[in-house]
């Protein structure tokens, strides 16, 4: 471990279930640059095989164990990868902060779960590595999630604008930065998640890319209000949520016979944009911006409905704050990798709901 380098890598694979997102970043400055970054796909039985994790199945200690192993050997693969990119070798990097892949979060029974091999990810790559960072926040009576706001708060934040940050990958989640108030962030529903679950079944790809398919359609006023009536959609924040709210299980029991495949898309995407709002404008109220990132950025339907829904509110990508949309949360988990080698905390307890500010992840040196 490099102990006075100011170089993190961090990693994010979410609930999108489409890839690894790699990012080195220089913590120099107040604020990070991005010196490189990587993004290497997830293959298809992958994802099949951490899909079919999500939900209680025969034999899940060995499947999920053989898919840690699995992972961080694509880890190690991303992070190598955005090591070249920016011509740099691991003793450049003081530590690598590396979410895990999620297949279950139930804080409320005291845990969240993240696949991983942090070990092996050290040994192939020879980086120090910082993972778990969610179960310390679980363990002092929070959600785990979303942990993320510290960091927007940290690099968005403008004391002369409310902006609101919205990252929609497979689950949707804001972090409200209003002048002269404490940063608040949750998890709003789902977010790319029914939508590319519902494209994998009609279309054979991993999502509707671009939002075209969905877009042909028309929204179904009776299967959205249904859709719109799940409990955690009014539920107050501090919140979080998984595919254990949200999957193409619940959604096919809302399901009327007879209703095009397209005309369920459409709807999905109205699901997205409205729960997305009414949270927004629930407990936020009016933000004058709303910056996005994630996955969803590229959906310009979804994008179109955002604004259209929030007429008095500017609707930009991150990218206008020059932060990429796609590398967002991979570099906020090297600023929480390099929160826990400072020993400073990670959390935000009004985000979380946690007793206190906590120091999140456990260190496996190089």
């Amino acid at each position: 471990m490099s102990t006075t380098s100011a170089l993190f890598a961090g990693l994010m694979s979410g609930t999108s279930l489409d890839g690894v997102d790699a990012v080195v970043a220089d913590f120099a400055a107040p604020h990070p640059r991005v010196a490189s970054t990587a993004f290497l796909a997830y293959p298809a039985d992958l994802r099949d095989a951490l899909l079919a994790l999500n939900a209680a199945g025969h034999d899940e200690l060995r499947r999920a164990a053989e898919l840690s192993v699995r992972l961080a050997s694509l880890y190690a693969e991303a992070t190598l990868a955005a090591l070249r990119n920016g011509g740099l070798a691991a003793n450049d990097i003081a530590a690598l902060g590396c979410h895990g892949q999620t297949v279950r979060h139930q804080p409320a029974l005291g845990y969240s779960l993240q696949l991983n091999h942090p070990a092996l990810l050290a040994e192939r790559t020879g980086i120090t590595v910082v993972a778990d960072f969610r179960n310390r926040d679980v363990a002092a009576g929070g959600q785990g999630a979303p942990l993320v706001p510290a960091f927007h708060d940290c690099i968005l934040r403008d004391d002369g604008e409310h902006r609101v940050v919205l990252n929609i990958g497979g689950i949707s989640n804001i972090t409200d930065l209003a002048p002269g108030k404490p940063t608040r962030g949750f998890d709003t529903g789902p977010g790319n998640m029914l939508l590319d679950g519902w494209a994998a079944r009609h279309l054979g790809t991993p999502y509707d890319a671009g939002g075209e398919w969905g877009a042909q359609g028309q929204v179904v006023p009776d299967l959205l209000k249904r859709l719109m009536a799940h409990p955690f959609l009014a539920q107050a924040a501090p919140k979080s949520c998984g595919r254990e709210e949200f999957n193409l299980d619940w959604l096919d029991a809302q399901l009327d016979r007879g209703i095009a495949a397209v005309e369920v898309q459409a709807t999905l995407l109205e699901l997205t944009a409205r729960s997305i709002v009414e949270a927004t404008l629930r407990e936020c109220g009016q933000p004058d911006t709303l910056a996005v990132c994630g996955g969803g950025v590229h959906n310009a339907p979804l994008m179109g409905r955002l604004a259209a829904l929030l007429p008095d509110t500017r609707v930009v990508s991150t990218a206008d704050f020059g932060v990429s949309p796609d590398f967002l949360e991979a570099l906020a988990f090297a600023w929480l990798a390099r929160r826990c080698l400072h020993g400073e905390p990670g959390n935000l307890p009004e985000v979380t709901g946690a007793r206190g500010p906590r120091v999140l992840g456990a260190i496996y040196p190089a």
